[in-house]
């Protein structure tokens, strides 16, 4: 594999460790900027809201720079709103910072694959695409519980600040080792990725994965605080409980990938989405105790990530029947879809949390990933009835981005 491949790696470790690090901050944050705990929850939403409309919007609006010089101005950009994040005076200076940090994710990973296919040849591709996803993957499992460790030491404007160190790499790896001469793909139009949003079976696909996502980050994003106020560990410890998820997290979405590989995305969907339901509710009983809560959270990571492969290859399927002159527009917006669910679902937890309190949010995520479940198996159901067969494709375990 060429050393660009590399650079993209460690640009989507970056990424992936600003994304998700929050999560082990926000009580730090909170006491820190004088703000409650539901409103640092708002930083998750704002970053995913971020992703969820650079990633279609500017990837669009992008399509004609060359690939290498839009690579390097969307790590400039990324480094300049951790910068900023570091430096925050207050709330909305943050709350500014993550947005502009999200808008650099969306169009990163939009872009990327691309760009990770054109480096190696074709036969290769599968494998280019997969190494560079790796970087978030490794995020979660080290740059996420380091970033947390860091924060709860040395204050949280240092784990920014260290990001941003990492993006000043990144960008230098891009600039030196990626080639200039890389093809710029068709550019996809607005007009284009709306005329998907007009497909009702695709819709489907993106409601399935919103509430599935939507669901668990109800309860994720508020994850540190019921560690430290419901379980009762030490702020220093929620590091490793993250590492715990992380290593979980890297197993699960493989095991996911190779069960929509055996029994087909949808069939392998309702498994992963029940699972996920399930480790919900029992959160709400475990989270007093301090073994049963690190055991819950380790079943938590290995279904939470686990519906990534089976949703990825049943929106490419549902195109290649629906869209198929915008099957890459369409997984595109799944994508969408995704941080769409993150973003709704840490704003929702917040208004679990004001008006019910921390361990309300387990067991409402419980039930909307339910719902998660019931348009799966209904999705299913008008699969049987036009005739769709199983049809289970080989999946490619990718982590969420």
């Amino acid at each position: 594999m060429p050393l660009a491949l590399w650079a993209l790696t460690l640009s989507a470790f970056a990424i992936g460790t600003t994304e998700f690090v929050i999560v082990g901050l926000i009580p730090t944050i909170a006491a820190s900027l004088g703000v409650s705990v539901p409103s640092a929850g708002l930083l998750v939403s704002l970053y995913a809201l971020g992703v969820a409309i650079g990633a279609p919007v500017l990837t669009a609006l992008t399509g004609r720079i060359p690939r290498k010089q839009l690579l390097i101005g969307l790590m400039m950009l990324f480094t300049v709103g951790n910068l900023v994040a570091w430096m925050a005076p207050g709330y909305a200076a943050l709350m500014a910072a993550r947005v502009l940090t999200g808008l650099a994710h969306g169009v990163f990973f939009s872009i990327g694959s691309t760009i990770a296919t054109s480096l190696v040849p074709k036969e290769k591709a599968a494998s280019a695409i997969a190494l560079m996803f790796t970087g978030l993957t490794v995020a979660l499992v080290t740059g996420v519980p380091l970033g947390t460790f860091i924060g709860q030491h040395f204050g949280w404007q240092a784990t920014f600040l260290a990001v941003s160190l990492l993006g000043v790499v990144a960008m230098i790896g891009s600039w030196i080792l990626v080639p200039s001469a890389i093809a710029n793909s068709k550019p996809s139009s607005l007009l284009t990725q709306l005329a998907v949003l007009k497909k009702p079976r695709l819709l489907l696909v993106y409601a399935i994965t919103t509430l599935g996502y939507g669901g668990s980050f109800i309860a994720f994003t508020y994850l540190a605080p019921i560690l430290q106020e419901v379980s009762g560990f030490a702020a220093s410890s929620v590091g490793l409980v993250m590492l715990v998820y992380g290593v979980s997290v890297a197993a699960g979405n493989i095991w996911g990938g190779k069960l929509a590989d055996r029994k087909g995305p949808l069939a392998a969907l309702q498994i992963v989405f029940a699972l996920l339901a399930l480790v919900l509710l029992v959160l709400a009983f475990t989270a007093p105790s301090k073994p049963l809560v690190l055991l819950t959270v380790l079943a938590w990571g290995a279904v939470a990530f686990g519906n990534v492969p089976g949703l990825q290859v049943y929106v490419v399927q549902r195109a290649e029947r629906d869209a198929p002159h915008a099957i890459d527009v369409a997984s595109g917006l799944n994508i969408a879809a995704f941080n769409v669910g993150i973003a709704l679902g840490a704003w929702g937890g917040g208004l679990i949390v004001a008006k019910f309190g921390l361990m309300a949010t387990p067991w409402i995520g419980s039930l909307i990933v339910v719902g998660a479940f019931a348009l799966t198996t209904l999705a299913a159901w008008l699969d049987r009835r036009d005739g769709v067969p199983v049809n289970p494709a080989r999946s490619t375990a990718v982590a969420i981005h």
